[in-house]
């Protein structure tokens, strides 16, 4: 989604430093036929076998066996994997309006999905005609087919923003069987694409994807079977009851935990400490020293057990500047700060009002000039406006970054894109590519395979045909929806946007599979659709969801193959998973979504909204449409008010050489340890949503990666990743039976009775409310 707030948004960090160590192939083979091709456990039986970073997981934990008996194809792997997709899909899109970016954990459906598997092998009858519903016990292989499944359906789609937005600012609503089919292309265009890639950015082994790894190393841990695996299992029951329980209290029954601020208490009427230290309630404040007790927003995007040290480092230090430069620029009244408030996604008239968009346009939802003179531009809150910068910079900063940091590691791993690979596969190239399966001839002998994708060969691969009919379907669907919905958006608009497309999942997804960076291209997007269709707000609407968001689901697609053959699950089992899961997912993004309309819209256009529901996610996709789509020549062109948003990616080419040059002439200060785009990036974090909740993610954050890690190695490696799916898990249990049953996601909410743990009338943390 649009400027979600986890760190996984711009990176999943892996700094490859020159103490990260990582075996060469040669001695890789060696290790494997040593250990008979099985590396699913590491020796960790003293204090000092730590690991380090997740290569050493990829090295040593993932287990490389392959038991081809095991079948997939079962109906308890459909059920459960279906069920899991409607709630997935369900709670993904109640995450979607709540005033925080949380997202669905990959490694509660991981677990979840291991203990009803479990739960159905030993109480569905085994014998005479039922025994189709109970093959046998659960495998890995019905694992991570269900994992899969739910997975892909668990996203909120991004068509469903576009949707949102025309229901909430332009009032229009496309007939439910066009939604549909909006939804339907734009999710798997991205994989159509993606899945004729594969060749480059899923079978070479240093296409790692180091992001899943830890989902695999819990994953192999399940079934190892035996005590141990018995052992983690009641970890996790123990952690998952109590935190579905606890999650009653801030959730519900006593929501002054989601911000307990001793500050706010100590003084409930100074609008600057609501500012600075509240932050219990969406877009409230920065939540200085604010702490929260609910795993909801203190996991958030991301678990904060599961991201590496150095990155969480980087992070703090943005966090700690974001707070400095926001207090800074308000107080300063930099770009009228004061005139609005202090944290929002709205657009404004100069005099604080809500900018109506709908005065500007007209009957062809397209800027009047004449109109726009009358109401005059429209401003940004300008603490949103030093998020557009830290994106920016950030987004830039990351190509130097890795071009002085990590250029060995980029160039060893880039062999596909040589000019001696290049000729070999011009010279090899047939047009009608759709017609071969997609998996590379290999010899078998050849020390550069990948030793998972080496055991996957045995398997039929999904081919070719099938993601090119996929990519086919979804075009000629798309350009049917785009004209039937009256989106503005020209046919050579949308050309333009899946050649921009292909190109960035062709180089994102490259460096995202090689070093789990994840580049936001929203802002960058919509610039290039501003000034590509000026004028055209609801165009650039579109032409972002039809290039970011094939990015993002291309990303996601190569991510769950890379699932797929880490667990040995054959190709095409993978690519039917991925496309029910889609499917079904975006029917109930749909449903949801207009189900929470139509009973919160009024919660949902307010500024701060509620500490349970929020519209900021729909509310910043259109202002961002208003703005670059419509007004980009007069807010963003050279000497106009935010110029500076634009020329943020010139200036963030240069924020690493400063670092790089002191690291290089005095290595004792260890500027090899920061990593500048997340510092540069997390400048703007806290320019929406809850914010009481960043102190506790950075404690639980430094308790387990450095304290558990290196003083308990052995219990981190054994429980830290289960203990953080269970918190998850819990949580997502809780707040999805909340949401129907007294928070209003389809009918009326039931608030909890007014009481000093619980101020329905204003702020939960007792700060003032600010209007």
């Amino acid at each position: 989604m649009a400027y979600s707030r986890g760190i996984d948004d711009l990176v999943e960090p892996v700094q490859t430093a020159d103490s990260d160590k990582v075996p060469s192939v040669s001695d890789e083979k060696s290790y494997y036929e040593k250990n008979d091709v099985e590396t699913a456990t590491i020796e960790v039986g003293s204090e000092e076998a730590v690991l380090h970073n997740e290569r050493d997981i990829a090295t040593h934990v993932i287990s490389v066996q392959d038991d081809q008996s095991l079948n997939p194809w079962t109906f308890r792997a459909f059920f459960i994997g279906i069920g899991l997709s409607a709630f997935g899909g369900v709670l993904a899109q109640i995450y979607y309006f709540k005033p925080q970016t949380v997202l669905v954990s990959l490694m509660f459906l991981a677990v979840i999905s291991y203990v009803l598997g479990i739960f159905m092998e030993t109480f569905v009858p085994r014998y005479g005609p039922l025994k189709w519903l109970n093959p046998g016990p659960f495998n890995k292989k019905e694992n991570a087919f269900v994992i899969i499944m739910a997975s892909a359906a668990a996203n909120s789609a991004l068509g469903t923003e576009v949707l949102a937005v025309q229901r909430m600012y332009y009032n229009i609503t496309p007939n439910a069987g066009a939604s549909i089919f909006l939804l339907f292309s734009s999710q798997l265009l991205g994989y159509g694409i993606g899945g004729m890639m594969r060749s480059i950015l899923l079978y070479p082994s240093k296409m790692l994807y180091p992001g899943v790894l830890p989902l695999i190393s819990m994953f192999d841990a399940l079934y190892e079977g035996g005590n141990a695996a018995r052992r983690k299992l009641k970890v996790f029951y123990l952690v998952f009851g109590i935190i579905f329980i606890w999650e009653l209290f801030p959730e519900w029954i006593f929501p002054l935990l989601t911000g307990f601020s001793i500050f706010c208490l100590a003084n409930p009427n100074s609008p600057a400490f609501s500012r600075v230290f509240g932050g219990s309630n969406g877009n409230e404040g920065l939540g200085l020293l604010s702490i929260c007790f609910d795993w909801q927003y203190i996991s958030g995007g991301v678990n904060p057990m599961t991201i590496p040290l150095k990155a969480q480092f980087s992070n703090f230090l943005g966090y700690i500047l974001c707070m400095v430069v926001f207090v800074a620029v308000y107080y300063n009244n930099i770009w009228k700060a004061q005139n609005f408030p202090f944290l929002s996604q709205l657009l404004y008239y100069e005099n604080g009002t809500e900018y109506n968009q709908t005065l500007i346009l007209n009957s062809n939802y397209e800027v009047d000039p004449t109109l726009l003179a009358e109401q005059g531009l429209p401003y940004y809150s300008s603490t949103w406006v030093i998020n557009l910068l830290a994106t920016n910079l950030g987004l830039a900063a990351t190509f130097t970054h890795l071009l002085l940091w990590n250029f060995k590691d980029l160039s060893s791993s880039r062999g596909w894109a040589s000019l001696a690979n290049l000729k070999q596969m011009w010279s090899n190239f047939d047009w009608k590519f759709w017609q071969h399966d997609g998996m590379r001839e290999v010899d078998l002998n050849d020390e550069d395979i990948d030793p998972h994708y080496r055991e996957m060969l045995k398997y039929p691969d999904a081919p070719n045909s099938w993601y090119f009919a996929t990519f086919v379907a979804s075009v000629i669907i798309a350009l049917v929806v785009i004209y039937k919905t009256d989106s503005t958006l020209p046919w050579w608009g949308f050309v333009i946007a899946i050649l921009l497309a292909t190109v960035s999942i062709l180089f994102f997804g490259a460096l995202y599979a090689i070093t789990g960076l994840a580049f936001i291209i929203q802002p960058f997007v919509q610039m290039i659709g501003g000034f590509l269709h000026p004028g055209m707000p609801m165009a650039n609407m579109y032409f972002v969801l039809y290039s970011y968001n094939t990015v993002s689901q291309a990303q996601l697609l190569l991510r769950d193959l890379k699932i797929a053959q880490y667990a040995k699950l054959p190709p095409r089992a993978a690519f039917t998973a991925q496309i029910i899961g889609t499917l079904l997912g975006a029917v109930l993004n749909f449903i949801l979504m207009n189900s929470i309309i139509d009973n919160q819209l009024e919660i949902l256009l307010s500024i701060q909204g509620t500490n349970i529901w929020s519209g900021q996610q729909p509310q910043q996709y259109n202002s961002q449409a208003i703005a670059w789509g419509g007004l980009s020549h007069e807010l963003f062109a050279a000497g106009q008010r935010y110029q500076w948003v634009p020329w943020a990616y010139v200036v963030g080419l240069f924020v690493p050489v400063p670092f790089w040059l002191i690291h290089r002439y005095w290595p004792k200060l260890r500027m090899d340890y920061l990593y500048t785009p997340v510092i540069a990036y997390f400048i703007g974090w806290l320019c929406v949503g809850i914010n009481s909740s960043i102190l506790s993610y950075f404690t639980v954050a430094f308790v387990s990666q450095w304290w558990l890690r290196t003083r308990y190695p052995r219990w981190f490696a054994k429980y830290n990743y289960i203990v953080g799916a269970a918190l998850d898990g819990g949580t997502q249990v809780m707040v999805f039976i909340l949401s129907f049953a007294v928070q209003g996601a389809a009918g009326t909410s039931h608030l909890f009775p007014n009481w000093w743990g619980a101020d329905q009338g204003g702020n939960y943390d007792h700060c003032a409310y600010l209007t």
